[in-house]
């Protein structure tokens, strides 16, 4: 590839370099697997492009695939108010084809800024909503609680429960903020765009966590301090404090970090529990609620580690929700009045990784449970078989 080529590639002059600085670089991402996966997430690290594009900045790099089309990408820096100026990570997707093993990119600098990439995923605080905390990507959108709703001011709304909410999404731009404009009632009727049809209420919703000691459930109250990562357009990253609760004479905390991507019906989710006193291990529970008024359909796959639920509603369609573990996570299954529930073992201060989310009848993705299992089905081995990803060296 000469360097006119490569100049064409990133929309550049060589006059914008650095004094024999190299402009771009090839990245060579291979699906060892050969499976179909849609919307795979490509990382690669800041300081790494760096070495490759010193000087480079976070708003003059760009992407592009194997036909120059220019693709969306994100630079995330977790920390900007402490490392000013460096970042974390450069990310983008590609949606691999069944049998597509090797997939290639040109990562380039440019001479002027880039401007942002339409917004795909998106978390925040929802502060006039007693302190909800809302996150969405093109397919699903999530809620959980927080201390306002613990408060009499919540009136009939009150409620405690660290459990997570799941609303349902027809289509494939942000909803968040508009369905808290239209008030409470408002967005659990479908006037086109989905609804919140789903009912946390005392259970752990779409995976939330809680300590089991083989006959009950402990659990912590609705989450206390949050913190927004990263927020798209492709990944937003956040994280949730829960202040300590007792768990048969251990005080437990946890904090949980989502990584919420998007074209995915499931958000990581890395909940790292903390102990007092710390010795020994725990086991926890990540749960699926129960709808009676729903004719549920339940799946435990033990060797892929995932639970999946399938929930038939009078009015509103169809909704699958799933919990899913990192391979050989999976510790047993249990149940109490208000969940279904997968096993874990934990220790104080490691981070448990599972996955979590939702999939609705309507949205155009999911018709029935078999193709919502076979969505599962499809990540497990994912998990099991991750893209490998290599850099060339830098195009002058």
């Amino acid at each position: 590839m000469n360097i006119r080529r490569l100049a064409l590639l990133a929309g550049i002059g060589l006059a914008a370099n650095p004094a024999g600085a190299a402009h771009s670089f090839l990245v060579k991402v291979e699906n060892t697997a050969a499976l179909a996966r849609p919307a795979e997430v490509i990382v690669l690290s800041w300081p790494e492009v760096l070495r490759r594009l010193p000087g480079a900045l976070i708003d003059h790099v760009e992407v592009r695939d194997a036909a120059g089309a220019r693709i969306a990408a994100q630079v995330t820096n977790f920390e900007p108010d402490r490392r000013t100026g460096v970042a974390d990570q450069l990310l983008f997707q590609h949606d691999f084809a069944a049998g597509e093993k090797l997939a290639v990119f040109t990562v380039s600098r440019t001479d002027r800024p880039l401007p942002p990439f339409p917004t795909l995923t998106f978390a925040r605080y929802v502060p006039e909503r007693l302190d909800d905390f809302a996150w969405e990507n093109d397919r699903i959108a999530h809620r959980t609680y927080g201390a306002g709703l613990e408060t009499a001011a919540a009136g009939r709304s009150r409620m405690v429960s660290s459990g997570l909410d799941v609303w349902s999404k027809r289509v494939r731009y942000p909803i968040v903020d508009r369905w808290y404009l239209k008030g409470h009632n408002n967005y659990h009727v479908d006037q086109g765009e989905g609804l919140d049809m789903y009912d946390t209420g005392r259970s752990r919703g779409c995976g939330g966590t809680g300590i089991w000691d083989g006959r009950t459930l402990a659990v912590s109250h609705n989450y206390r301090r949050w913190r927004v990562l990263a927020n798209g357009p492709i990944r937003s990253v956040f994280e949730l404090d829960f202040d300590p609760w007792d768990a048969g004479g251990v005080r437990v905390s946890e904090t949980k970090r989502f990584t919420v991507d998007a074209g995915h019906n499931l958000d990581q989710i890395e909940s790292t529990f903390t102990f007092s006193p710390p010795g020994g291990a725990l086991t926890a529970a990540i749960g699926l609620g129960k709808h009676p008024e729903a004719v549920t359909t339940r799946t435990l796959d033990g060797a892929g580690g995932w639970l999946s639920l399938w929930e038939k509603y009078r009015k509103d369609g169809q909704l699958g929700t799933a919990i899913l573990l990192s391979p050989g996570a999976l510790a047993g299954e249990a149940e109490d009045p208000y969940n279904y529930l997968v096993l874990a073992r934990i220790r104080s201060g490691v981070p448990l990784r599972y996955f979590a989310g939702a999939g609705w009848s309507r949205s155009g993705d999911f018709p029935s449970a078999e193709a919502w299992n076979t969505y599962l089905a499809s990540w497990a081995r994912r998990l099991r078989t991750p893209v490998t990803v290599s850099l060339d060296s830098p195009q002058p």
